[in-house]
């Protein structure tokens, strides 16, 4: 069962997401017009996504993915271009509903969209799970809750992103915090890149899992790490 902490934020998360930002995050995954500071995330979460997709493998058909946290589908529409069978969840009611009406025709039956939290067990068990930007407002000890959570249900790949502590992360966290409480984001929550990999490895909750690829996306306003993790494969 998630701790507190976790249920706390996650209940700012879906908060933000499905009321104070959601025009904001539709307008962002689409191809209209955006400021100079979002035109940089949008370009930054463009490059992320085609990452964690060159993770996964070109021929998808016959296996189960799970979108963790999948906001507007983009990344559920391409990995169901590949043949995978996606269930894609998020927590906000109002990004599903619009994920669904930017459904591609030529997709009927490839993607389940789903309100709901990312760890529900009935979501049942995937070949592969990615979770874009889904982890970086939760504290380590809660993200790693997560992750684990995740492998205990994937056969082959968990691919993640969380937010690593740089220099810039941390001045745009400082400026953030002078902008009115009503207005603000869930804080984003910075972990260094050798500490997260150094849990990983440490935890016995990770055995039979592998770190794989790293890559750290970084474009103006937007700074994100992706990890692989991969189920090890038995040798005689």
């Amino acid at each position: 069962m998630p701790n507190p902490s976790y249920q706390e934020r996650r209940n700012q998360v879906e908060s933000y997401f499905d009321r104070t930002a959601v025009d904001a995050w539709k307008r962002l995954t689409s191809d209209a017009p955006v400021s100079g500071i979002r035109a940089t995330v949008r370009a930054g979460r463009d490059r992320m996504r085609a990452t964690l997709l060159s993770w996964l493998p070109t021929d998808l058909s016959g296996k189960r993915l799970l979108d963790a946290g999948c906001g507007t589908g983009l990344l559920s529409v391409e990995a169901a271009r590949r043949g995978a069978e996606v269930y894609a969840v998020d927590l906000s009611p109002t990004l599903i509903e619009h994920a669904r009406e930017r459904l591609p025709s030529d997709l009927p039956g490839q993607i389940d969209f789903a309100v709901g939290d990312m760890l529900a067990p009935e979501q049942g068990d995937f070949d592969h799970i990615v979770a874009m930007d889904s982890i970086i407002h939760y504290e380590l000890e809660d993200a790693l809750d997560v992750i684990a959570g995740f492998v205990e249900r994937a056969r082959t790949s968990v691919l993640f992103t969380y937010a690593p502590r740089t220099p810039a992360l941390a001045l745009m966290h400082a400026v953030g915090q002078f902008f009115p409480r009503s207005d603000r984001s869930p804080a984003i929550i910075p972990i260094p890149e050798s500490m997260m990999q150094a849990r990983i490895r440490a935890s016995a909750w990770f055995d039979g899992w592998e770190i794989g690829r790293s890559q750290r996306v970084a474009k103006g306003f937007y700074t994100s790490q992706a990890l692989e993790l991969r189920r090890c494969t038995e040798t005689n």
